[in-house]
């Protein structure tokens, strides 16, 4: 399916979103669309999972007829004694289990057919899959989505008739379009965006612009250090702890191939935007047994996995981008001073966690690592804490380039922001800045960074290229003169200098049209003598 055929899919999608929430909140009202897309993936990738391990015996969907049966369910009934060996096999091979009458093909069937017991049907479906079809790996998959809520209508039938009419439209604007599982991916990362944009600050927690994305999965693959050889191999991990809907990390992957990661790990505090995640891995291909999403919160550290305190055994990554929340107040406790992210660079303060949140992926960040983080611009100069910690790396030289971005390129803020790269192990004894900051494309309610612009970023980045008024390299002992203040302007000048005036040039010129003036006159009053009027005040 081309771009062009996947982009009308997720219109059309959005279109139904947008007809059918009616009053309801446009989050709430995401989770219901985004599961029923996600069970549709499921249950497609199910079906061409069980077609090939039955072989010759799955029924001919031609010869079902459109009773709404699914050719599973017809196997089913006719092989009652084969069930449990069949699902074992695809536990093994597919890694999860849905029943029959779960399936897309019979939910929407139900839908259509405005079956009273779609409700029900439908919660016992995300039921089993939650807590019997994925096992432990995936529990609570559909745990923020409420099938009783009165938003959905006050009585049962009121919610089942939502629900038919919502599964209906789904139902047949997927049907517009090829059943190739690959297109839902794209489609569900559209309809995030479309909600995104729509949820105005609330959309921090879970959504990064795909261009900033771009940038930033950008920066972590290209072979910086080897500019010839262009993007790197291949990534043993990618980390994002602060994932959210997992777009970032799904950006790397694009970049890097199916194959180009060796493992994917994601940390997300809300849980609605976890379970987003961990959707949105599935429906991009992604495999149970290649990913590791994680529940929890990122500043306490609460993840076993990053607890490991044996530095052999240490969990390390090659891959890291992030954009956690922009200044976050956080509460740190007296025993955060001697834990092993901080202890070398002091507490971030309580009224903002920008470098907190930066400390935490520094530490698990490999020799050879290279990291991209989006914080808001007063970190680049905000004194006290910060001015510590900022002084700190840079004379340990983990700060490697400082990127403005134009203001109004997020969904939940207006400010500008920057993107700075850190890396262990720099070559370099300077740092790159580069102001990209007027060079975006104005867009109705958000900016917009054109290919161009991306690529101009991420050349200026890859061959540390100088150029006046964009990006400029500046030494160590510059930075130390400004008091390790990585403020871009006191580097990087965007203004433009006053034109020389020739002023003998102009004096020509002037005289030039001093006589238009007076030949134009004189012609004028020639004419209004002829017509015995009185002459141009002022005039010869």
């Amino acid at each position: 399916m081309n771009d062009q055929i996947q982009k009308q899919l997720g219109k059309t999608l959005w279109n139904i979103a947008d007809q059918l929430r009616g009053a309801m909140n446009a989050d709430d009202f995401r989770d219901y669309m985004l599961s029923f897309l996600f069970l549709r993936y499921l249950s497609d990738n199910y079906e061409v999972a069980a077609k090939k391990e039955l072989g010759r015996d799955y029924p001919d969907p031609n010869a079902i007829g459109n009773g709404g049966r699914s050719p599973l369910s017809v196997w089913y009934a006719q092989n009652p004694d084969d069930v449990a060996a069949f699902e074992k096999q695809m536990r093994l091979k597919a890694h999860y289990i849905i029943k029959p009458e779960h399936l897309w093909t019979s939910i929407a069937h139900m839908a259509r057919t405005r079956n009273d017991e779609l409700l029900n049907t439908l919660q016992a479906g995300f039921k089993y899959i939650e807590n019997e079809s994925f096992q432990s790996t995936f529990g609570g998959l559909f745990s923020e989505i409420n099938l009783g809520s009165d938003k959905l209508g006050r009585s049962y039938a009121d919610r089942n008739a939502k629900l038919c009419t919502i599964i209906t439209k789904i139902a047949e604007g997927l049907a517009d379009f090829s059943s190739d599982v690959d297109a839902l991916g794209d489609a569900y990362e559209y309809l995030i965006g479309q909600f995104a944009a729509g949820s105005g600050k609330k959309a921090g927690e879970f959504y990064t612009p795909q261009q900033v994305s771009d940038i930033l999965s950008a920066i972590v693959t290209l072979d910086s250090q080897e500019p010839a050889t262009g993007k790197r191999e291949r990534l043993a991990s990618v980390f994002d702890f602060a994932c959210g809907s997992g777009s970032l990390l799904l950006n790397v992957r694009k970049r890097m191939g199916p194959h180009g990661i060796g493992r994917i790990y994601g940390q997300e505090k809300n849980i609605t935007t976890y379970n987003l995640a961990r959707m949105n891995m599935l429906l991009h291909g992604v495999k149970d047994t290649e990913f590791e999403i994680y529940h929890g919160d990122t500043l306490t550290n609460d993840w076993d996995i990053l607890r490991e305190l044996n530095p052999a055994k240490k969990p390390s990554f090659e891959a890291i981008v992030a954009n956690p929340p922009f200044s976050l107040r956080w509460e740190p406790t007296e025993a955060m001073g001697d834990d092993v992210r901080f202890k070398n660079y002091g507490l971030a303060p309580k009224s903002a966690a920008d470098f907190a949140f930066l400390l935490h992926g520094l530490h698990y960040l490999k020799d050879d690592g290279v990291m991209a983080i989006i914080l808001p611009h007063g970190a680049l100069f905000r004194g006290g804490a910060e001015e510590r910690i900022r002084t700190k790396l840079l004379n340990d030289g983990h700060i490697d380039t400082v990127i403005g971005l134009p203001a109004n390129l997020f969904y939940s803020t207006g400010i500008p922001v920057c993107i700075l790269v850190l890396k262990k192990c720099k070559k370099s004894d300077d740092v790159l800045f580069i102001n990209a900051a007027e060079h975006f494309a104005k867009g109705k309610r958000q900016n917009q960074l054109t290919d161009e612009h991306i690529a101009k970023i991420l050349e200026a980045y890859q061959f540390r290229k100088e150029e006046d008024r964009y990006s400029k390299r500046v030494s160590m002992e510059r930075i130390a003169e400004e008091g390790y203040n990585l403020n871009i302007s006191r580097y990087i000048s965007t203004a433009v200098g006053e034109e020389e005036i020739d002023l003998a040039a102009t004096q020509i010129e002037l005289v030039d049209i001093e006589n238009q003036i007076r030949a134009s006159t004189a012609k004028h009053n020639a004419f209004l003598k002829e017509l015995g009027l009185p002459p141009l005040p002022g005039a010869e």
